[in-house]
């Protein structure tokens, strides 16, 4: 992987330039949340996603919704224990691997667990899952169309895993970040988020990749079907103290969890008091799931700033896969 994990010392010029759209805050009396200069809630800032809690609920949690507050400490114990563990044992040499699970062991092949920043709380609901619709904490059933999607894909990708750039995914293109969303996915590492605010515009820009994404909330139509974004188009509006986004026109080859480009996005923010935005979506795509689902993120205010993501710059998986996949056909064409 030649992507750039850890943070830089420099911000992103991207950030910079979105520092002029601060909101500017108003302290109300007796009132936990800040509001603008126009009234209000004041969603400016760095917004940290990081979790150990799963998008999914564990199957062996079966209709658990919540961890006991001794449950949650000994998730967070658990994962600094495995941290420590693997930061301390000895070094191993790098050999090439199918993919690994960012919770996993870390093993070679991928990154090892030093890059790797999950977090190491569970949400403070203490839900046993982010997805908080359908009440089983678990996503819908694919419909038939969709899995067929899904076999086709692996079918074609055991034959055909690197003929071109465009066999491999967005984020190993480096063209939408895999935990950046559109929506928020946790997962990985620089999971930061800064919200800027005008009375007319939001513009949410992620570390991971510096996608950017400038809302109109000034009721504008949205844009024709036949342009298609990589993170979509969206329009945002306010339903009292909350803001809501609503994003469609989906480029069909971003491919978000196996989505069409059919997809609607309906993300709502909801800052609960000084250092909590909650951020939930909701995910519509009946060419895909059996029905649309819900999933909360409580997102923790933070002091630090973005930094930069060079991902196209030090892409040099890029070029390993490509000229990996090229030699192991040459050594194939060889043997027969």
């Amino acid at each position: 992987m030649g992507h750039r994990p850890l943070a830089s010392v420099c911000r992103a010029a991207a950030v910079l330039v979105m520092a002029s759209w601060l909101a500017v805050p108003v302290g109300a009396q007796g009132s936990k949340v800040p509001r603008t200069a126009w009234g209000k809630p004041d969603l400016s800032g760095v917004w940290d996603f990081r979790t150990i809690t799963p998008l999914e609920r564990p199957a062996e949690l079966g209709n658990k919704e919540f961890l006991t507050e001794e449950e949650a400490a000994k998730a967070e114990q658990d994962v600094i224990e495995r941290n420590r563990r693997l930061n301390e044992r000895p070094a191993e040499r790098t050999t090439a691997g199918g993919n690994v699970d960012f919770r996993e062991d870390g093993s070679p092949g991928f990154y090892n667990n030093f890059w790797l920043d999950g977090g190491t709380k569970p949400v403070g609901t203490r839900r046993t899952s982010l997805v908080i619709d359908p009440p089983s904490g678990r996503l819908p059933a694919l419909t038939p169309a969709a899995q067929r999607r899904a076999e086709e894909r692996r079918a074609y990708l055991r034959e055909h895993p690197a003929d071109s750039a465009q066999d491999r995914s967005a984020s190993d293109r480096c063209l939408v970040g895999f935990n950046a969303g559109p929506p928020l996915t946790p997962g990985g590492y620089n999971q930061n988020l800064q919200i800027s605010l005008t009375k007319d515009h939001v513009a949410l820009v992620t570390e991971m990749i510096h996608t950017a994404r400038i809302v109109p909330l000034d009721g504008r139509p949205a844009l024709p079907p036949q342009i298609r974004q990589w993170s979509g188009a969206s329009r945002g509006h306010w339903e009292g103290d909350t803001l809501a986004i609503e994003t469609a026109n989906f480029n069909q080859q971003r491919g978000w969890r196996g989505a069409t480009g059919s997809m609607r996005l309906i993300e709502r923010l909801t800052r609960i008091d000084a250092d909590t935005l909650e951020y939930k979506y909701t995910v519509i795509d009946p060419e895909t799931w059996t029905s649309p689902w819900t999933a909360a993120i409580p997102l923790r205010r933070s002091e630090l700033p973005m930094y930069e993501y060079a991902c196209h710059e030090g892409n040099y998986s890029m070029t390993n896969i490509l000229s990996g996949q090229r030699a192991a056909e040459k050594e194939a064409t060889t043997k027969r």
